[in-house]
């Protein structure tokens, strides 16, 4: 994997870097070293046992907190790719390719920790508020490395990365978006900046944490559009509020108008509502994006009201006012005049509005990574890379990233997507091209394998891979196994 440099330094060509590195100190990525003249990987390959528990951090308080040196103890171990080294610049095997017997059949894993220029992550975000227009730039240290995507229902998304970002861009633009994708993937905390000028949002996202905008922790992502939480709720108001209004900044939603205030019989309130009305009861664009009620920018409800029709309302006319997590929210009772006039709240209205939060499940960032399996993966698994996709795509190799379950896009190429969170800790490293290195592992039957042209030679069974010294974690609790024979077309009988 080396060859001499210098007297002192041996030369590392597990990237295209190829750092010379002396006696006793690593490369670059912080991957490699000289150890008395020898190439070593810093990181131990890791084994995901097949006994109960959550992942174990990898470093923490100390090493034994995660591995304690041992071999394999569980009756099914999988070997992941989390550090197993790469096969760069390409014509070499995997590093790994490893294979054990699978209630009767026997099975291959190759393991290949995959240098990733063309890769980012999607980041979905669990909030009302608003953190930016779509298409907005997403900035860390005053570099670019993403933009606003479409929002999704109670969710904002982040498009993050791209080698646009890695490699297109200056020196320091690839160096802050490796930097932040390495911090995002590793479950790190990382502050960005949404937008510019006066619509800038600060915001920090941690994988599996509450997002933090502005300073201030998101709790809840809404129970639904202010048009969903009327239809939810509408019979906990009646008999105690006269109208309800549902201020949300994509669709409020009005109790009176709706359909299913009509079919509760709710009458009429002469309510008007400043917003661009949509169907009954459902208005669009009643206030600006903020970080207000509903994902507005208002912090009085009563902006988007215009006068009640003198004809319809009557004075006392009981109105809520709540936002679409249930957080805000404000009780009117109409005066002589009909105008709304703060009043205490009726305890069974208080009670819907804990109902309503009681319905909102935590606001929490996800963080997806995201990238195509290119030359250094494929030609590591097999001398004919398209073989290997095709296999893919017919459900004969079965692929995952540390493990974890990754979802395999149609269409051209073995592109993935992977939740970070199912994943070891600590799975994710880089080289400074600048580029990600993440663990994939492709999974298959020997016999297919064969077929396929892969490295047959090199394979070399579990027991022997075992001896070396090795990370062992417990497997993940969402409990899937790449080696499950439900992965695979023929075990339906479809081969």
């Amino acid at each position: 994997m080396s060859d001499s440099g210098t007297d002192e330094k041996i030369r590392c060509d597990a990237c295209p870097v190829m750092c010379y590195i002396a006696d006793g100190k690593s490369g670059a990525c912080d991957r490699y070293a000289n150890h008395a003249g020898a190439l070593v990987r810093l990181d131990p390959l890791t084994i995901i046992e097949s006994t109960d528990g959550a992942m174990v951090p990898f470093f923490g308080s100390g090493m034994s907190d995660g591995w304690d040196g041992d071999i394999i103890k569980g009756a099914r171990p999988f070997i992941t790719a989390v550090g197993a080294g790469t096969t760069y610049p390409d014509y070499k095997p995997a590093p790994f390719i490893v294979s054990q017997e699978v209630d009767g059949v026997d099975m291959v894993t190759v393991v290949t920790e995959g240098i990733f220029s063309y890769c980012g992550v999607k980041v979905k975000i669990d909030t009302d508020r608003h953190i930016g227009h779509e298409r907005d730039v997403v900035s860390v240290d005053g570099e670019p490395i993403g933009h606003v995507m479409t929002s999704e229902y109670g969710s904002k998304m982040l498009s993050l990365g791209g080698v646009e970002h890695l490699t297109g861009g200056s020196k320091k633009e690839g160096r802050v978006t490796c930097d932040a994708l390495l911090r995002l993937c590793n479950r790190e905390a990382v502050e960005m900046i949404v937008g510019e000028g006066d619509h800038a949002t600060t915001l920090i996202v941690e994988a599996g944490k509450a997002p933090v905008i502005n300073g201030t922790p998101e709790r809840l992502m809404r129970v639904g559009c202010g048009s969903a939480t009327i239809g939810m709720f509408a019979k906990q108001w009646l008999d105690h509020a006269d109208d309800v209004v549902i201020v949300d900044d994509h669709i409020t939603g009005v109790l009176s108008e709706h359909e299913a205030g009509k079919q509760l019989d709710v009458p009429p309130t002469g309510i008007k509502i400043l917003g661009r009305r949509s169907t009954p009861g459902r208005y669009f664009q009643v206030a600006e994006p903020g970080t207000g009620w509903g994902g507005t920018n208002i912090d009085d409800p009563l902006k988007i009201l215009g006068p009640f029709k003198p004809k319809v309302a009557w004075p006392g006319l009981r109105l809520l006012m709540i936002s679409t997590t249930g957080e805000q929210f404000a009780y009117y009772e109409l005066d002589a005049d009909l105008v709304p006039q703060p009043a205490p709240m009726p305890a069974p209205l208080q009670a819907s509005t804990e109902i309503i939060a009681e319905n909102c499940e935590p606001s929490v960032c996800s963080v997806l990574f995201m990238g195509g399996a290119g030359g250094s993966l494929r030609a590591g698994v097999t001398e004919n890379p398209v073989r290997l996709t095709r296999s893919v795509k017919d459900s004969l190799t079965h692929v995952s990233c540390g493990g974890a379950q990754a979802y395999v896009w149609p269409g051209g190429g073995i592109t993935v997507m992977v939740d970070v969170l199912d994943m070891p800790t600590m799975s994710f490293g880089y080289v400074p091209t600048p580029a990600l290195v993440a663990p994939v592992e492709f999974t298959l039957r020997v016999s297919d394998y064969s077929a396929l042209g892969g490295h047959v030679s090199h394979i070399r069974p579990v027991q022997d891979v075992a001896t070396e010294d090795l990370r062992k974690v417990g497997p993940n609790a969402r409990a899937h196994n790449p080696m499950a024979h439900g992965n695979y077309r023929w075990s339906k009988g479809d081969a």
